[in-house]
């Protein structure tokens, strides 16, 4: 896939194209994205690489902090306070309160004028629905889900749906789990337009089908006959891939009740809505927009850091000021698991583990302390540059962000989107002092 955007020179007539920025973000992950919004907010001129990342297999909720000293956060700003206290060396323990903040606010504004609407971070966290009809707590949620948090604290009568052929994801499940604390729910189960075969069917095609008008139509029909008296209706997460918020409010319309989406299994329709959200309108921002590729070196020179990849187009040379590390960890291979121990697998800079492979797992699978490799990750200084074996910053260009990061348990603390939206707006900040510095 050839590069979109960017400031070519005048080596792009030759067989490598190389071009230039001020800062290049690698990975394409929730900290990449994070990262390329607030570069692009401050007018830095950004490149960004990276292969389809970990974002279509998110429920679409950004999770501040949802658990901390073996209990549930209703309160994450609280939380954040007592993960200071236990924690120092946590990613968020480091970033200010007030700055953590403002990212959030900053990131989730964004996304809603990119055409993705999300709630605004508060003071508590939403106990947001999850597809096996149990809840999380989580900061902020997607717009198109909200209403269904909301009727469950007020036990509403909702009818949840489900769709025939659809896996992971079962109307009667949810009820039955979700029944002993909202008890006026009932399930049914529908086909959708021109998928009444029985047959699998898959939520993005769905998501994209529901896209077309006639559809929506035809949809809302089959919803209404089997309404009853429900306040609201529960289902898959399908209102679209492009332009949600107007599939909600016109299948809202058409059924005559609110409507919320409630995730599936991944990979998931608000992960690849983000996914494809950002592909689109990064480049229409001025971004130089690297999709499905991987950096396959990176050299650290005086004054530059030269990224080197290679496309179906040929070689590819990025030379930038600055750099953001935001690979991601196992999944998305920035740390790499072998016989001897995790390495991070693009520099091979130092990652923090436990001692051998004998001490990364406790014996119990369900330790309530969760297991030692989980908090694997590279170390990074005050400015969120990544250090070396001596402890010193590898590079004063180079910066990390993400849950490459060490010291924290992104899935069992609840934090992953919060370790990457707010190391992602310290990386950035770093990243700007040094190029108005110079």
């Amino acid at each position: 896939m050839s590069l979109k955007k960017g400031v070519p020179t005048a080596d792009m007539g030759r067989d490598e194209r190389h071009y230039s920025t001020e800062l290049a973000v690698i990975g394409s992950g929730l900290a990449g994205f994070a990262a390329s919004v607030f570069a692009l907010s401050r007018g830095i001129t950004c490149a960004q690489v990276g292969n389809t990342g970990a974002v279509a297999y998110t429920t679409g909720y950004f999770d501040l902090l949802g658990y901390c000293q073996d209990q549930w956060l209703d309160d994450p700003w609280r939380g954040l306070e007592l993960l200071r206290e236990s924690e120092p060396h946590h990613p968020l323990s480091r970033i200010d309160r007030k700055e953590i903040r403002a990212a959030f606010d900053q990131f989730t504004v964004a996304l809603t004028e990119m055409g993705v609407g999300y709630t605004a971070p508060a003071d508590r966290n939403h106990f947001a629905l999850t597809p096996a009809g149990t809840v999380k707590p989580t900061l902020s949620v997607p717009e198109t889900m909200l209403s269904g948090i909301e009727a469950r604290k007020v036990n509403a009568r909702t009818l949840v749906i489900d769709i025939l052929g659809l896996q992971g994801f079962s109307a009667k499940e949810f009820v039955a789990n979700m029944r002993s604390s909202w008890p006026q729910l009932s399930a049914a189960k529908l086909s959708f337009p021109d998928m009444e075969s029985g047959g699998q069917v898959f939520p993005e095609v769905m998501a994209r089908a529901l896209e077309v008008s006639s559809n929506r139509e035809r949809f809302a029909e089959r919803i209404k006959a089997v309404l009853g008296d429900a306040q609201l209706v529960g289902m898959p997460a399908i209102m679209g891939v492009h332009h949600p918020d107007r599939v909600h409010a016109e299948l809202q319309r058409l059924v005559g009740v609110p409507l919320f989406e409630i995730p599936t299994m991944p990979p998931a329709v608000p992960g690849i809505r983000l996914r494809e959200m950002f592909e689109q309108a990064f480049p229409a921002k001025g971004l130089t927009l690297v999709p499905q590729q991987k950096v396959k070196r990176l050299e650290l020179e005086a004054g530059r850091v030269m990224l080197y990849l290679r496309d179906s187009f040929g070689e590819m040379v990025i030379e930038s000021k600055t750099a953001i590390l935001a690979t991601g960890r196992f999944l998305s291979g920035g740390l790499k698991a072998e016989r001897v121990g995790v390495r991070e697998a693009l520099m091979g800079i130092p990652v923090i583990q436990p001692g051998s492979r004998a001490d990364w797992y406790r014996q119990d699978y369900f330790d309530p302390l969760g297991h030692p490799v989980n908090r694997s990750g590279v170390e990074v200084d005050s400015r969120f540059r990544p250090l070396g074996p001596d402890g010193e910053p590898v590079s004063d260009r180079l910066f990390a962000a993400g849950i490459l990061l060490a010291h924290q348990d992104w899935v069992r603390q609840r934090c992953g989107a919060g370790v990457a939206i707010a190391s992602a707006y310290k990386a950035v900040e770093a990243a700007a002092r040094l190029l108005q510095e110079q």
